[in-house]
C-alpha cells in the first residue's frame, strides 16, 4: 500500500492503483532486491511515497507471474541472499503502456483542477 507521508493512516487509492506502473519504473533503471526497490521509491519520491512490505511483495509476484519481471537469488551488497528483480522485455513493454496510460489519466486530472472557479 502506497502512502503519503503526511497520512501515513489512510492509503491513496489513486496512487496505489500506480503501484505495478513505479515498480516496472524503478527495475527499468536497474535489477535489485525487495528492500531497495522500496528505498528507491521513497528517495526519488522525496519521501512521499513509501510501499509496506504487505503490499509490495504480492505486487512483485503478480508481475512476476505476468512475466513483466524475473526473479534470480542473489548477493546483496551486504552478502546477505536476496531475491533480485529485472524488468523483461514484455514488462518494458507493459512499461511503456501503463506510463501512456498514466500521462493521459494525469493529463485528464489536472485539466480539471486547473478549471476557474467563476
Amino acid at each position: 500500500m502506497l502512502l503519503s507521508e503526511t497520512d501515513m493512516s489512510k492509503p491513496n487509492d489513486l496512487v496505489q492503483g500506480t503501484l505495478d506502473l513505479l515498480l516496472l519504473k524503478i527495475l527499468a533503471l536497474e535489477p535489485l532486491h525487495g528492500w531497495a526497490i522500496s528505498l528507491r521509491l521513497k528517495s526519488i519520491s522525496g519521501d512521499v511515497l513509501q510501499v509496506s512490505e504487505g503490499s509490495l511483495y504480492p505486487a512483485l509476484h503478480k508481475l512476476e507471474q505476468e512475466g513483466w519481471i524475473t526473479a534470480e537469488w542473489k548477493q546483496t551488497e551486504n552478502n546477505r541472499r536476496a531475491k533480485f528483480y529485472s524488468l523483461t522485455h514484455l514488462g518494458r513493454r507493459q512499461l511503456e503502456s501503463e506510463t501512456a496510460n498514466w500521462q493521459r489519466l494525469s493529463t485528464a486530472i489536472s485539466n480539471v483542477v486547473r478549471l476557474s472557479e467563476t
